[in-house]
């Protein structure tokens, strides 16, 4: 499968992967979730090339992710702002820092801890059904076809006549 075919397949972590699949893209994300807005800023904090930040700041704000809001004129200037589209994705992330923390932290623990301001507690994000209320275990989680899965049976060629 090629890249540029991920966004039209019905599995929907190739479909996610087509917008925030490569090494840099999720680096973004995390640095906006941390109140990063300009490009410079961005640029300094990831050492990027020019080209690729841009790159990726315009795939984000195409995607509907990021807004562009300009903040100057002359020269025009932007800043990128998360959307509900892109806050969405925040769960993504603390699943993967929590993951990173248990699997590669080493012996002196995460190196980062997340702190809920709301009730002042770290905490460390689950993952629960959303009817039952139970931890998920993909041991007990099946995977069925829903209304968007095109049957990939229907893209055969039908014989003349047929």
């Amino acid at each position: 499968m090629k890249w540029s075919e991920l966004a039209g397949q019905p599995c929907p972590i190739a479909r996610a992967l087509s917008v925030f699949g490569d090494r840099w893209t999720l680096l973004v994300l995390r640095d906006c979730f941390l109140g990063v807005r300009r490009f410079d800023e961005f640029r300094e904090r990831l050492g990027l090339p020019r080209a690729v930040l841009t790159e990726r700041l315009r795939l984000l704000a195409d995607e509907g992710v990021l807004d562009r809001v300009a903040y100057q004129q002359g020269p025009e200037r932007h800043e990128y702002r998360l959307t509900a589209k892109g806050r969405d994705l925040y769960p993504v992330l603390l699943a993967i820092a929590g993951w990173s923390d248990r699997h590669m932290a080493g012996e002196a623990g995460p190196p980062l801890r997340h702190r809920h301001a709301r009730c002042g507690q770290d905490f460390h994000a689950e993952m629960r059904c959303s009817e039952c209320g139970e931890p998920l275990d993909p041991r007990e989680v099946e995977v069925r076809p829903g209304a968007g899965f095109a049957d990939p049976r229907a893209r055969r060629q039908r014989p003349a006549g047929g």
